[in-house]
């Protein structure tokens, strides 16, 4: 197996990347992210690799960082969603955004993938619901309250005690045209900073911050 791969970027086309290594060129497919992060060719780069042997070929797929290389491998855990699927997911939603969407129920980062209908979407809310909190929080939620245990970071029961005021107050700022995924971490941390204020408070302040 195949787990990193250092050589020169030989070419750059569509999905995928050619890196020779000491003469051997290895065709490389990786997110729009990852190719938009390698050096020009024909510079030196270094890519971690998933090897996916299948029947009739075997494909590397590259990641330029660990957390999209881990995620790759958690969508790929949900039925229905292949390697290419994985790659169209995160070249249209970064790590951190799929972090907050799953934890948002917000279906947008996933259907603005090719290959990916509402059926589908939704499946993988579902399964990813339990496996995404064996995954490590994003830097930038770090704001959001955080708690490790059972293996992995898990979002704190202070979240869970508001569930229904997050709620009402994720669907009205849908309603005024904000996505669940940038609206969710605010609204949790404003919940757990402003406790036992109502709905009418926790909106005006999360529309104070969503309007910067």
């Amino acid at each position: 197996m195949i787990g990193q791969l250092t050589g020169l970027v030989s070419h750059i086309d569509g999905d995928h990347c050619l890196i020779d290594v000491n003469g051997v060129g290895y065709v490389v497919s990786a997110s729009s992210h990852t190719l938009g992060l390698l050096p020009r060719p024909p510079e030196v780069a270094r890519v971690l690799v998933e090897t996916v042997v299948r029947e009739d070929a075997i494909q590397l797929f590259g990641f330029a960082e660990a957390d999209e290389q881990a995620w790759f491998r958690l969508l790929t855990t949900v039925q229905g969603v292949g390697a290419r699927v994985a790659l169209a997911i995160l070249s249209v939603s970064r790590p951190s955004l799929l972090w907050q969407a799953v934890h948002a129920e917000d279906r947008t980062a996933f259907t603005q993938a090719a290959g990916v209908g509402p059926k589908l979407a939704v499946r993988l809310l579902t399964e990813l619901r339990s496996k995404v909190a064996k995954m490590p929080a994003p830097a930038s939620m770090s704001g959001t309250s955080m708690s490790a245990g059972g293996g992995g970071a898990a979002i704190s029961t202070s979240l869970h005690g508001s569930a229904g005021l997050e709620q009402d107050a994720l669907m009205a700022l849908e309603g005024l045209g904000f996505r669940r995924a940038e609206s969710w971490p605010i609204i949790s941390r404003l919940i757990g900073d402003h406790v036992g204020e109502g709905l009418d408070v926790i909106i005006r302040l999360a529309l104070k911050e969503l309007a910067r």
